[in-house]
């Protein structure tokens, strides 16, 4: 038996056509859900990594500028020359002239920048409990801060001995 080869509308021959080659998803290494879930996993792993890279560089990046922490320092330099005794130590501060100080503490301490907000505090060295404090509330904000040890001459009731406290400027 032979088959007749039949012509198309130009007149050509055609021949017998070759069988379509299936291919079963059971022969493939990828399937559908495969590539779902390394997909998913892919866009986890970048969505990871965008979201903990600013947690990383975070410590480099302050929201107090080095013109607020030189001016901490300097407003310490002045609180401690000016409110010292010439007759002792140079770190020892007197207790009244400090809370007297309140009122006055921009004109003090020269502050020239009316945004920039000081708060000054005397702590105990050991429990940084606040004994005296001048200025405006310091609430845990980001502040640039500078410290000094000093002792203080003629200090307020209540006290204690202590032998000296940290006073401590912060600038915001």
């Amino acid at each position: 038996m032979t088959r007749k080869r039949t012509q198309n509308r130009n007149g050509r021959a055609r021949g017998r056509r070759q069988r379509t080659l299936s291919i079963s998803l059971r022969d493939r290494g990828q399937t559908t859900q495969d590539f779902a879930v390394g997909i998913g996993v892919f866009i986890l792993a970048v969505a990871f990594v965008f979201t903990f890279l600013p947690t990383i560089l975070t410590p480099f990046d302050s929201s107090v500028s080095g013109g607020q922490t030189a001016q901490a320092d300097r407003i310490a330099d002045r609180l401690v020359d000016n409110l010292s005794d010439s007759d002792t130590s140079p770190n020892t501060i007197n207790g009244t002239a400090f809370d007297e100080a309140d009122g006055e503490l921009d004109k003090r301490v020269g502050l020239r920048t009316a945004g920039d907000q000081v708060s000054v505090q005397i702590e105990q060295l050991n429990e940084s409990e606040t004994v005296m404090s001048i200025g405006h509330e310091y609430n845990g904000q980001s502040a640039a801060s500078s410290a000094r040890i000093v002792t203080i001459n003629e200090p307020p009731s209540g006290l204690g001995d202590e032998a000296a406290y940290r006073l401590v400027v912060r600038v915001w």
